[in-house]
């Protein structure tokens, strides 16, 4: 739902709830959740508060919907990474690091969707933050998984290393503070995988 140069257009011809979806995304990221109120939106949308309402019955309804989406499209980058490249986990992360490294320019702009959202949302009890952390937990799981399955030593540290190097470039990259993020990020996550490589692993690697 990301916004275009021809999004006028494009949007006319959504659904009313997807309009209501594409306009609040584009405000969320560019604004921030709490400045942006429900007329806002309408008026983007091109609709009504009433109507609004008639979809999502609160604004925080309306978040968390939104989010979950945004949860959605990286789950959809693990589905596409093991779909890539089936029963290889170790290219399978790599993958993953890739995905974000990409995504990287954009993020420069307007910062990640959870950290961005979780800042301006304290609240552990707020449904949009429940998404966030529903999301999280499911990803690491799904990291540890797949670290798991490339045999490294320590998987749950392992994925806790990459994800902080995930996380982590994508908040530096939003401050400036690091050039060339994207390479330096692969290059970080492959550094991880070959130090939780197996013993075993790594004396075949070395009689390859």
């Amino acid at each position: 739902m990301a916004a275009g140069a021809s999004r006028p257009g494009r949007v006319a011809k959504l659904p009313p709830r997807e309009r209501i979806l594409d306009a609040a995304e584009e405000l969320f990221q560019s604004e921030g959740i709490r400045r942006v109120g429900v007329q806002t939106i309408a008026e983007r949308a091109e609709t009504t508060k009433m109507a609004i309402y008639r979809h999502f019955e609160t604004k925080d309804a309306l978040v968390a919907e939104w989010l979950r989406i945004v949860a959605a499209d990286y789950q959809a980058a693990f589905d596409r990474v093991e779909a890539e490249h089936p029963g290889r986990p170790r290219e399978q992360i790599l993958g993953l690091a890739r995905f974000i490294a990409e995504g990287l320019p954009a993020i420069s702009h307007r910062g990640c969707p959870f950290i961005n959202s979780i800042a301006e949302l304290p609240d552990r009890s707020h449904p949009a933050r429940q998404v966030i952390e529903k999301h999280k937990a499911h990803q690491t799981r799904r990291l540890v998984g797949m670290c798991t399955e490339a045999g490294l030593r320590d998987p749950e540290q392992a994925a806790a290393a990459i994800t902080f190097v995930l996380e982590g470039a994508q908040v530096s990259t939003h401050n400036g503070s690091i050039e060339q993020a994207g390479e330096r990020l692969v290059g970080i996550v492959e550094g991880i995988l070959a130090h939780y490589r197996s013993p075993l692993d790594a004396s075949r690697a070395s009689t390859d």
